[in-house]
């Protein structure tokens, strides 16, 4: 059988947005010539990645964009702008982040918004290269809006197109008439959202709130609370800034993980479709729950770190918000609280925030739509002549969209299962498990959810204030392809490896 997919055509509309990566490289190449810093890297992977670009464009091809050329092209940008903004670290030569493979690692967490970092030295490292880490983050997260406004909502995705009908908005196709405006639109958003944190951040510095928070780190820290990705300049996170900082960047990364089409509806004055909107109160409601659950849990049974009320209550509600948001910012090292606590945030990894926003995981919406359908379900077995549908917000979901959804979660949940095997299996044939170490399946259960849902931080010696060094280089190399894969929502990667997608 001939193969079906416009393939030639999907790689030449890759490099033409491969070419653009060229822009946001000029950022970091001002910070370098500011600081009186090498430009090498930045002018060598612009060259390269124009270049590589323009090769894709060669490739002439049916001007066929329909569902499975989509798929291959959303797929293949994400996996070589990710290789490609390693090139940096490569071409610049310092640290643990020299080394191709923790290059490729750092990059494709960057830009997937993972969060999960192998740097064990911060200081080594140039302020232009530190601040290329925090700006690929900040392009990952606009570019998964711009993704699941534009792109994974008209191909159904996972259900990814109930974020069109969830609590009665218009359509996002409704937004604006064509996707190319819809994507501008959530660009502007997401570019004001940017620069008002700047502006929030810079002002404690200058109001003397937050000493450390001068503009280069207003800015850096800007870019990854935006985006719910997590990187930070500074090795103990955000416990290096003061509390006021804390709580500021609890209501960045909240809204961050808010769907943007409900901002957006929100700013021109239709506070009504908030309190419509089940979605944001499930979101909103983990958020309260796990908060409380773990604030009870340190203050009333076990606090192993003895810190009072004040200081409990803000790291407790901080790292529940940075997980549930999947953000992994720490302002605190979560891996010494008790074993009730750390389960509770492991939980917390599996939720994520609202479909059309910047966050990862499986998403409140999701997980509503799966709670609604296994009530119905334990109804119909009662009354199995009783038709009842799903309704959000009044708005009834069809069943392929609920089966999808179901697809999703469960590949998700297992695939959560099948990583940690690999870490545990690889890492003891590496020698990882040395009880020296203290790594245990529980540690490796929170790594793979960390990397494969694209949280970040996960517990032992991955943990907050860890490193992913100590993995081997094999896994690092398969933790790559786990973050690209969980960052694209899983299927539209492994529809690719079937026969039917390119010959049915």
């Amino acid at each position: 059988m001939s193969i079906r997919v416009s393939w030639r055509y999907s790689l030449n509309l890759t490099g033409t947005i491969v070419k653009w990566l060229a822009v946001p490289l000029c950022f970091p190449l001002l910070v370098a010539l500011y600081y009186s810093e090498p430009v090498a890297p930045f002018l060598v992977t612009m060259g390269v990645t124009v270049l590589f670009g323009w090769l894709l464009e060669q490739l002439d091809g049916d001007d066929r964009l329909g569902p499975r050329e989509a798929l291959l092209m959303v797929s293949l940008t994400w996996l070589f702008v990710g290789l490609l903004c390693a090139i940096p670290f490569v071409v610049a030569g310092r640290g643990t982040i020299a080394h191709p493979i923790n290059a490729a690692f750092e990059a494709m967490s960057g830009i997937t918004t993972t969060g999960a970092t192998v740097l064990r030295e911060f200081d080594i490292h140039s302020r232009s290269i530190m601040m290329w880490r925090q700006l690929t983050q900040w392009l990952g997260g606009l570019g998964i809006l711009i993704l699941a406004t534009a792109i994974l909502s008209q191909l159904s995705v996972g259900g990814a197109r109930l974020m069109e009908t969830e609590t009665q908005y218009d359509s996002v196709d409704k937004l604006t008439p064509r996707i190319e405006d819809t994507a501008r639109l959530i660009g502007k958003l997401y570019l004001g959202f940017t620069v008002a944190t700047i502006a929030v951040l810079y002002g404690l510095y200058l109001g003397g709130l937050a000493p450390n928070m001068h503009l280069y780190n207003a800015v850096a820290h800007a870019f990854t609370s935006v985006s719910t990705a997590g990187f930070s300049t500074e090795p103990l996170s955000i416990e290096a800034f003061a509390p006021i900082v804390h709580w500021v960047l609890i209501v960045v990364m909240f809204l961050g993980s808010t769907s943007f089409v409900l901002i957006y509806f929100v700013l021109k004055g239709n506070i009504e479709r908030l309190r419509n909107s089940e979605e944001f109160r499930f979101y909103l409601g983990t958020v309260l729950v796990f908060s409380g659950l773990i604030v009870s849990i340190l203050l009333l049974k076990e606090n192993p770190t003895g810190t009072g009320f004040p200081e409990t209550f803000r790291q407790s509600v901080f790292n529940v918000v940075s997980i549930i948001t999947t953000t992994g910012y720490a302002n605190a090292n979560f891996d010494l609280w008790s074993p009730f606590a750390k389960h509770l945030l492991f939980m917390c990894m599996f939720l994520g925030g609202m479909a059309g926003s910047t966050t990862c995981s499986i998403k409140s919406l999701r997980w509503l739509v799966v709670f609604k359908a296994f009530r119905r379900d334990l109804f119909t077995v009662i009354h199995p002549e009783a038709i009842r549908p799903i309704r959000l917000s009044g708005t009834t979901v069809d069943e392929d969209t609920i089966r999808d959804i179901y697809s999703y979660t469960l590949i998700a949940v297992v695939g959560v299962f099948f990583v940690t095997v690999l870490i545990v299996v690889n890492g003891a044939r590496t020698g990882l498990y040395d009880i020296a170490l203290g790594f245990s399946e529980f540690d490796a259960l929170g790594a793979a959810a960390s990397t494969f849902l694209n949280i970040g931080p996960a517990f032992g010696a991955a943990g907050p204030y860890g490193t992913y060094d100590v993995f081997s280089m094999s896994t690092k190399a398969a933790m790559v392809a786990i973050m690209w894969i969980g960052r694209i929502e899983i299927i539209p990667v492994l529809v690719l490896f079937t026969r039917s997608f390119w010959q049915s």
